[in-house]
């Protein structure tokens, strides 16, 4: 079994409950996140634990959809998206830390844990292809938190 994770950082320049705003609209993630093209909820009411969706995103030219549930839920501090792909197991924790009346710091962290336990060349492979997967990864996390500190500063 192998876990890879990284964690980002951004200093949002709106208040909280404007950040936790944009980060749990899912009807409008296709227009504010650059990587995402395409949003599809699955359930019916407001952001909570249980609400899923499909998310469908661009990456190094090719897009994917994986469906996503909100796994836990601390409005206005916490919110924790899982999904389970290819057998992997995804876990995004989002952690909002006001700063002040007009900043928040927000913390993505961001974790895939892989069931089986790779053996020989496909190990090797998969260590060379962590990093450059890790690296990549941590670009498509710092663009969505800037397309979410864009989205939180611009008033509605």
């Amino acid at each position: 079994m192998s876990t890879h994770s990284l964690t980002v950082r951004r200093t949002v320049h709106a208040p909280v409950e404007q950040v936790w705003a944009v980060l749990t609209d899912l009807d409008h993630a296709e227009e504010r996140l650059t990587n995402v093209t395409g949003v599809r909820v699955l359930t019916d009411g407001p952001y909570a634990v249980g609400t899923r969706w499909r998310e469908t995103r661009k990456m190094l030219g090719v897009e994917t959809t994986e469906e996503m549930w909100v796994a836990e839920n601390d409005p206005l501090r916490s919110t924790v998206i899982e999904a389970s792909s290819g057998g992997t197991d995804y876990r995004t924790v989002f952690t909002l830390k006001p700063l002040g009346e007009r900043s928040t710091e927000l913390t993505m962290q961001f974790s895939g844990e892989n069931g089986d336990a790779p053996t020989g060349v496909r190990k090797a492979l998969g260590k060379a292809m962590g990093s450059l997967g890790l690296r990549l990864t941590r670009r498509t996390i710092e663009r969505d938190l800037d397309d979410i500190a864009a989205a939180a500063a611009t008033p509605v």
